[in-house]
């Protein structure tokens, strides 16, 4: 074995035999970190010879393990991995601080245990004591199955899978641990990040039996997963938890998912007792009132998240300005889209909003992400202005583009049944959405087609 110094770059994985202070891969400054690797010296061509013959079979025959799955019971995660974390699966879970992974991760752990597995708990940020104190708050049973290690060697870990027969290894956090192989790397070293991950990956998938494993990572500061990109490719899914310390409201979404749909969103809140699953989310972002009680600024939509509809309350306050430059607030959408609705709202229905702040929010913290729902904000900021409730139990389905047209939007049926669901009375929609729609004629739901919002607002508002 040889022994050379290398530098790497910790944004991008670059190796280079100098030190530089500029990337010219990635264009990064001050990124290169000394690193002494080890070469072993070439064997003779014999060893051709001797080489395994690997595994070759069939497509066709080989075996899937798709139905070998761990369904937590935590409705929202099991839903969002694909049905249960598969058992010879690898998942990133990542978070920025304080988003709640690792609360999530013992609320795991503690549900597989219940389930007759063995759960290993592996930290290298936290104490026992800590550790201990965090699941004394937030799990009510503590199972016995649940095997706990305060270490950052990826070695004793290994040993301590193979100790107690885990079937489930949850690593916290994956830049906080390190192989003795390759010291004296330290922890958090795109190397050592790399390799440990890579062991992990083959306990799950090359060992005796399969195991599934957690891996948490850590955030940078752009809020994207600290490390080289090459520990996303090793995973079979990527979960990123979304939300401020100061939000009740946490979602969790795959990124990635070789298991599942990408882009499957869940949502927990988070309490004293820890981060509570929202099975039914249609309730959560929804001012419950009954129809006598309709106030002005609220309208009602429905968005989709991942594979799901989810009825939300969009609510508005127009107020007038005493300064030169009304305020434009958009909580949960960007300041670009909230100036260009209250432009179609101003040239296309003539709504005055030139003197007038505008502050435009979803019930729950939700973000609104998607084209379905400015014709809801256009209805509550109208609703707002004319001081008009909208009736509690009337939805808006629709994108609209600068020309005031309603534009039909994707799952406008899924949408719509989702409403009839939850005993809603009328929905307005596009007039080619509506031309499309099928399977509706044993909805209770009255649909009403529209071409301009100005319709809509004439009808709503009189």
């Amino acid at each position: 074995m040889k022994e050379k110094t290398v530098y790497v770059c910790s944004s991008c994985g670059t190796v280079s035999p100098k030190w530089m202070g500029m990337c010219p891969k990635c264009g990064e400054y001050n990124t290169f970190t000394e690193e002494t690797v080890r070469e072993e010296t070439k064997k003779s061509s014999k060893s051709d010879k001797n080489r395994k013959q690997a595994r070759v079979l069939r497509l066709k025959t080989a075996q899937s393990g798709e139905g070998e799955r761990i369904v937590t019971g935590i409705s929202e995660f099991d839903r969002v991995v694909g049905g249960g974390l598969v058992k010879d699966s690898v998942t990133i879970l990542t978070s920025p601080p304080g988003g709640g992974k690792s609360t999530l991760a013992l609320t795991i752990s503690n549900a597989a245990a219940k389930l007759g597995l063995n759960v290993l708990y592996a930290s290298g940020e936290e104490s026992e004591s800590q550790i201990k104190s965090r699941a004394d708050r937030i799990l009510n049973d503590i199972h016995s199955n649940v095997w706990l290690m305060a270490d950052n060697s990826m070695d004793n870990v290994i040993t301590a899978s193979e100790k107690t027969n885990a079937d489930l290894i949850i690593v916290d956090s994956i830049q906080t641990f390190a192989l003795s192989e390759f010291l004296p790397a330290r922890a958090g070293n795109p190397t050592q990040t790399m390799e440990c991950a890579s062991e992990l990956v083959r306990i799950a998938k090359g060992g005796v039996k399969p195991v599934a494993v957690i891996i948490i990572g850590q955030m940078n500061k752009s809020d994207e997963l600290a490390g080289l990109r090459s520990l996303e490719h090793l995973a079979d899914t990527v979960l990123i938890i979304d939300g401020n310390n100061e939000d009740e409201l946490r979602s969790i979404m795959a990124t990635k998912n070789r298991f599942g749909s990408t882009g499957e969103m869940g949502f927990f809140s988070m309490t004293e007792e820890g981060l509570v699953s929202i099975d039914n989310p249609s309730e959560f972002f929804v001012t419950s009132r009954s129809e006598n009680e309709a106030v002005s600024g609220s309208a009602i939509t429905v968005v989709r998240e991942g594979s799901r509809p989810i009825i939300v309350e969009v609510e508005s306050l127009v107020s007038r300005s005493f300064t030169p430059y009304p305020q434009r607030i958009g909580e949960s959408l960007k300041r670009e889209q909230l100036n260009t609705l209250i432009s179609i709202l101003e040239e296309r229905c003539a709504v005055n909003l030139f003197d007038k702040n505008v502050v435009v929010k979803a019930v729950g913290g939700l973000k609104l992400r998607e084209p379905s729902a400015n014709m809801a904000i256009l209805i509550s900021i109208a609703s707002s202005f004319y001081n008009k409730p909208v009736k509690s139990t009337t939805a808006f389905i629709g994108d609209v583009g600068l020309t005031g047209e309603i534009k039909k939007v994707p799952s406008t049926e899924l949408r719509i049944k989702e409403l009839n669901r939850m005993g809603f009375k009328k929905v307005y929609i596009s007039q080619e959405a509506f031309r499309n729609l099928k399977n509706i004629d044993k909805l209770s739901i009255e649909i009403c087609p529209k071409k301009y919002i100005r319709e809509v607002i004439s009808e709503v508002f009189g």
